[in-house]
């Protein structure tokens, strides 16, 4: 939870919205670990098994992994404020829990800024891809627990605490 003191690093002292300086920063080796859950009624999630997680619009899990590193890659022109970034290592592994898809997105590069929403923005779109290609099976799918699951390389560290 942020203070009334802290400090956002995207606005100035006039609250106005800026683009963070890095380039004093260091360049360091930077990886971050994001999650989305996307979770099908049960119906939906046998049909999927069923058919081998692939629909009329093509295999689903192959097609949102491909969708997740594209995502991944065009964070900044999505996220108005995100540094462009070499990204070295993007990865998109989907797998099935129960009715759930669980996806994990860990990105890195060597940079002066970390690569957090790079990793979030290519689990959100890889859960996106997959609600678009099971679509007609059901519009009761839902899109969830998209959340920073690590980060190293920075000033800080960060472990997520796993839900309970």
């Amino acid at each position: 939870m942020t203070s009334p003191t802290t400090k956002l690093s995207h606005v100035d002292e006039s609250q106005q919205p800026r683009m963070v300086d890095v380039g004093d920063k260091p360049v360091t080796h930077r990886v971050a670990k994001a999650r989305a859950r996307v979770t099908f009624p049960p119906d939906v999630a046998q049909t999927l098994r069923d058919a081998g997680h692939v629909t009329r619009k093509g295999a689903v899990i192959t097609v949102a992994q491909i969708a997740g590193v594209m995502g991944a890659k065009a964070t900044p022109q999505l996220i108005p404020l995100c540094h462009p970034l070499a990204i070295d290592r993007c990865d998109v592994a989907i797998r099935m829990e129960g009715d759930d898809a669980l996806i994990d997105c860990t990105v890195s590069c060597h940079g002066s800024t970390g690569v957090e929403m790079e990793a979030l923005t290519g689990a959100s779109v890889a859960a996106l891809t997959i609600y678009d290609m099971c679509k007609a099976l059901s519009h009761d799918i839902v899109i969830g627990d998209i959340r920073l699951m690590g980060k190293t390389g920075g000033k800080h560290d960060f472990l997520a605490k796993e839900p309970a």
